[in-house]
């Protein structure tokens, strides 16, 4: 419960347990239905951690996100807010033990988590995206790279959003496939076969983007134009909106792919822990952007989880 007066801005806390990370946004609603942020954080925690292959969520990594969880809970408190809320995505949908890790996160921070599906995931993503575009966007193709799943989602005035969502994300194409350090050119071909299939029977149904706004968000594409302008320290306003070439998708994945896991690190604008799926990442964004026949794509740095607060303070859209 919240002890402000009932005409202060309504703040709302939100945490997206992800795959490879989790994020934590508290904000408050404007007046014009966006977010001000007032704190935020993110964590590389791997709670999927061999996930793909074991279906089973290990016992130290949801250690790792409960005592994380745990730590935020503290943060939201202190913030009054009207609502909390946290979300789980592809790891723990497919985890066989995800009952067992929703009872350790209740017990351990008091957050009772929603499993979303990957269409919920979609839609979500799609609020938090649009409310840091221009207006004058309209029809729109986002794309949503994660740790586990990748999400397609079109968006036109006046239509129902098309949500469609494949199995294929950073951590489970790297375990499954990438074993290479660095990858190996079979395992390349494999990768990029396997992307190149699925992305073309997802998007098989909606019309051809041409014409559209195509738009990246999460982890792998933010962190790709942070390299692409080798940046010493993320910067958000410098990430946001800025437009990723097809041309310098591929010279960074040359240059990933070209390199070990211990070589990457360090490497200007590559976020500590993501040395061992940004190839995977790299892999993902090309061969989308090669099957859609996507020259350039444009960076949100808002997302899924500027979505979950939108969708708490009841404002789809």
């Amino acid at each position: 419960m919240t002890n402000r007066t009932t005409a202060s801005p309504r703040i709302f806390a939100g945490i997206d347990i992800g795959t490879l990370t989790c994020r934590l946004l508290i904000a408050e609603l404007t007046s014009a239905g966006g977010l001000r942020e007032l704190q935020s954080d993110r964590r590389i925690l791997r709670l999927g951690q061999e996930v793909d292959r074991d279906r089973v969520l290990r016992p130290d990594a949801m250690a790792r996100v409960v005592a994380t969880l745990k730590e935020w809970r503290q943060v939201i408190e202190s913030y009054h807010v009207d609502a909390a809320t946290a979300v789980a995505t592809s790891a723990v949908r497919d985890a066989g033990n995800r009952d067992e890790f929703l009872d350790l996160v209740r017990r351990g921070s008091g957050f009772q988590v929603e499993i979303i599906s990957g269409e919920e995931e979609a839609r979500r993503t799609m609020l938090g995206i649009r409310s840091g575009l221009s207006p004058g966007v309209t029809d729109l193709l986002a794309l949503d790279i994660g740790g586990g799943s990748t999400e397609f989602i079109l968006d036109r005035p006046g239509q129902p959003t098309m949500a469609r969502s494949i199995d294929i994300g950073v951590v489970r194409l790297s375990e499954r496939i990438l074993h290479g350090d660095p990858p190996t050119v079979d395992e390349i071909r494999q990768a990029r076969e396997w992307v190149r299939n699925e992305t073309a029977a997802a998007v098989a149904d909606m019309p051809k983007a041409a014409g559209f706004a195509f738009v990246g968000t999460a982890g792998t594409i933010t962190s790709l134009a942070a390299m692409a302008q080798q940046l010493p320290a993320y910067e958000p306003a410098r990430i946001h909106n800025y437009t990723l070439t097809l041309d310098r998708v591929k010279q960074l994945e040359v240059q990933l792919l070209g390199c070990s896991k211990a070589q990457r690190e360090g490497l200007p604008g590559l976020e500590r822990g993501r040395e061992d799926v940004i190839a995977a990442g790299a892999i993902i964004l090309r061969t989308v952007m090669e099957t859609l026949g996507m020259a350039k794509v444009l960076v949100s740095d808002l997302g899924l989880r500027e979505g979950v607060l939108l969708h708490l303070a009841g404002l789809p859209r």
